[in-house]
């Protein structure tokens, strides 16, 4: 009798235990639509962060031609010259901070030119080719032509 007790003690404490695996497991298939939400999350994020990080990094570039374009209204003024300096020049002269980025966002330098008595500071953009339609010109609507 007492034997019987135990075995059937023992058979109820294994089907718990059975019941309680079965319930704190998870399911591949709530483990596939998990994924599925995170990736469908990540692509929105994708679909509308990269334009604006695309915009941004045109905002960076004309934010730091201005600012080579400035530095060289401000090496000529000091050097009563009319010619164009280099970047490499401007730093030199402390006209450029030499932390500043001297390269725009895609990795190529800035190219100055001083057409007609008027300073041009162009980058060749995101497609890294000169004199095409995503080129960035400041003052807009300059030629890069040099003198």
């Amino acid at each position: 009798m007492k034997q019987r007790i135990y075995e059937i003690v023992w058979r109820a404490v294994q089907a718990r235990s059975k019941g309680r695996a079965r319930a704190r497991g998870v399911t591949l298939v709530e483990v596939l639509i998990v994924v599925a939400i995170i990736a469908l999350i990540a692509g929105g994020v994708a679909v509308f962060a990269l334009p604006q990080f695309r915009k941004a990094q045109v905002k960076t570039a004309e934010t730091a031609a201005r600012t080579i374009r400035n530095a060289v209204h401000q090496w000529q003024a000091l050097n009563a010259e009319t010619s164009c300096p280099t970047v490499s020049q401007l730093i030199e002269e402390k006209q450029i901070d030499p932390g500043t980025e001297t390269n725009d966002p895609w990795g190529s330098g800035y190219t100055i030119t001083c057409p007609n008595d008027e300073v041009v500071v162009a980058s060749m953009g995101p497609d890294r080719k000169k004199d095409t339609e995503d080129d960035i010109v400041i003052p807009k609507g300059a030629s890069t032509e040099g003198e």
